[in-house]
């Protein structure tokens, strides 16, 4: 069916687009997909009832809906991505030949760029967004950082960006973030699975998708590779610890936040065992018992754990085992230094952090025990699932300790390879 052109000029009127289609202001979901219900409405192809509020969140939160390239929305289905899909696919400026490009301007805010992309191997395929500062230049010579962040269950890389405010930290401080998304075909819950065989091992599963994404980001931009650092928080930080520990060739550092140590489970009913704190004896049990040990036991692999004290989904003694899996891999732990200090942050929550360092003097490893905290993201914003704005902010020192440990790097004289095809 020929879309009717007061279509496009809805939209253009609820997209706000410069000459050169990029926004003045900020780009308003609800607004586009109000204004593709009443569009359709009128043209007889959705029922105007549809365009109640309460449908309209009604359609938001229905998940996976889908529509065809040039097919009409179906009404009570469509959400605001979807919306967004089928317009890109659909609608045309009459001066250009491409389709709006509606992800892009809703992802421009005024700072950096929020993008889209997928990856595939092998081992499937996934897709995650990429988080670039505006003060980022592929003509410059100076490489940058990039954080890999791996949400928890039931979260998205959107709602996770949000939680964590990592976007704001890159951009106040010039380093890319990558936010790769576990499908829900994968794992209903969309937990990374780290508690399987397959996704605990390099070059298979899971952590074979979340390297090649790494790999692939850090391919397209100019990226550090000494300064490729990954986090994440619940299921995303086991996946981390795994990917630390299967990947020190690629990543620098691990940030933990709520997590499990590596090689904890090997199946769903040993992975509820490991999260309240039956890790012996399901690995005593495991298929895994057999398996070699740690990549960590002669790659050290510098560590920033967060856990809350009151953690009743994921217990607190999987920090401290993460903690312990991280020390015992250095070399030379008789000159290993810990110093201790308690403190509050200024939301409210008291906390211990507790500082290893190597015979160097330089941090490696830092543990810090959130007081009364539950199972989520210290110091993170309400605007995302899982967060408890009372406690130190995770985010902001994961990035201290990460620079931290890039500075070291540089100054122990590591030459920084490249590792990956430009």
């Amino acid at each position: 069916m020929k879309i009717d052109r007061s279509l496009l000029a809805r939209l253009r009127g609820a997209i706000p687009l410069s000459k050169n289609f990029r926004p003045v202001r900020p780009l308003d979901p609800d607004a586009i997909a109000k204004t593709i219900r009443q569009a359709l409405a009128s043209a007889g192809l959705q029922p105007k009832e549809a365009d109640s509020d309460d449908s309209a969140t009604a359609n938001r939160r229905t998940p996976g809906a889908t529509f065809r390239t040039g097919a009409a929305p179906g009404p009570l289905r469509q959400s605001v991505d979807d919306a967004r899909s089928w317009a890109r696919a659909t609608s045309r400026d009459s001066t250009r030949d491409e389709p709006i490009d509606l992800e892009h301007a809703g992802a421009r805010t005024g700072s950096g760029e929020f993008l889209t992309r997928s990856f595939s191997n092998d081992a499937g395929a996934r897709s995650y967004k990429l988080y670039v500062p505006s003060s980022y230049s592929s003509a410059s010579d100076i490489p940058v950082p990039l954080v890999v962040m791996l949400h928890g269950c039931t979260q998205s890389p959107d709602d996770f960006a949000a939680g964590t405010r990592m976007n704001a930290l890159a951009e106040q401080h010039g380093f890319l973030v990558v936010y790769p998304a576990q499908a829900p075909n994968a794992n209903g819950s969309k937990c990374w699975n780290w508690f399987r065989g397959d996704d605990q091992r390099r070059d298979r599963g899971e952590p074979s998708l979340i390297a090649g994404i790494t790999r692939e980001v850090a391919a397209a931009y100019r990226i550090d590779e000494r300064s490729i650092f990954v986090a994440g928080l619940s299921a995303g930080a086991a996946m981390a610890v795994i990917l630390g520990a299967t990947y020190p060739d690629i990543y620098a550092a691990v940030g933990a936040h709520s997590g499990l140590p590596y090689g904890s489970a090997h199946d769903v009913p040993s992975a509820f065992g490991a999260m309240k704190g039956n890790r012996a004896r399901a690995g005593r049990s495991s298929p895994l018992a057999a398996r070699p040990a740690s990549p960590r036991a002669d790659q050290p692999m510098p560590t920033i754990v967060f856990h809350g004290d009151s953690d009743q989904t994921v217990v607190v003694q999987n920090g401290d085992a993460i903690v312990e899996e991280a020390r015992v891999a250095f070399p030379d732990q008789a000159a290993f230094e810990a110093s201790v200090n308690h403190g509050a942050a200024t939301s409210g929550r008291t906390y211990r952090r507790t500082v290893y360092t190597d015979s160097d003097g330089h941090p490696v490893i830092e543990h810090w025990l959130v007081h009364g905290a539950g199972h989520a993201w210290s110091g993170g914003s309400s605007e995302g699932t899982f967060t408890d704005g009372g406690g130190p902010d995770a985010s902001a020192e994961m990035i201290r300790f990460f620079h931290a440990r890039a500075r070291a790097r540089k100054i122990e004289g590591d030459a920084g390879e490249q590792r990956f095809t430009r």
